[in-house]
């Protein structure tokens, strides 16, 4: 039984299309079955469109406060009954109701070895400091801002003549990869979460 997994987005949909190229081999184990953003024409929705995966839209400001839209687009993942739920570039921050529906089954990246450089900045601030090794990591969502148990983490190396962009364009890359194996792995062989601690498989 493939695990279902709804994929949220804000943008280019890069990680999107790597998990949809993944599920397209029935030997992944999970299915992206819809794929959810808080706005529209971006690629990300096109790309979903193009694979015949439903999409659904809901922007905050058709509500009257951020707590309305959090609990309609708590509302509309629920109807895919989801798995898991994967942040791909999705820049909004899970509110109360959508962690009391869906914690512990809810992921996100970040492009630094947390709890390093937290935030939206996390390649720049890795360059600034001076660091030599960076990477990402991929963890399950709690009410902080990145700081939730973490499932897995890719090293990349720092190179002389790194920008802050094309740091994190080779953090992407290893993103991209560490996320589709990951939650194929997850999918496949079951996790669980003790305390800090995420363990995949038996």
């Amino acid at each position: 039984m493939s695990a279902r997994l709804v994929v949220l987005v804000s943008g280019s949909g890069t990680n999107l299309q790597a998990l949809l190229d993944a599920a397209a081999e029935p030997s992944y184990g999970a299915t992206v079955v819809a794929v959810g953003a808080d706005r529209d024409g971006i690629e990300a929705l096109a790309r979903a469109e193009r694979a015949g995966v439903p999409t659904f839209v809901l922007k905050v400001k058709e509500f009257e406060d951020r707590a309305a839209w959090d609990r309609a687009f708590t509302a509309a993942v629920a109807e895919h009954a989801p798995d898991l739920v994967i942040s791909a570039g999705f820049m909004k921050l899970a509110g109360a109701d959508f962690l009391s529906r869906f914690g512990g089954r809810y992921l996100n990246t970040h492009p630094a070895l947390s709890p390093s450089f937290p935030g939206m900045h996390g390649p720049a601030d890795a360059l600034a400091y001076g660091v030599k090794v960076t990477g990402c990591t991929l963890f399950v969502v709690d009410d902080g801002v990145d700081t939730g148990p973490i499932v897995a983490q890719e090293s990349v190396p720092v190179e002389d003549d790194d920008t802050a962009e094309s740091l994190h364009e080779r953090i992407k890359a290893a993103e991209r990869t560490m996320l589709v194996t990951t939650v194929g792995r997850m999918a496949r062989e079951g996790f669980r979460i003790q305390g800090r601690r995420v363990v995949v498989g038996a």
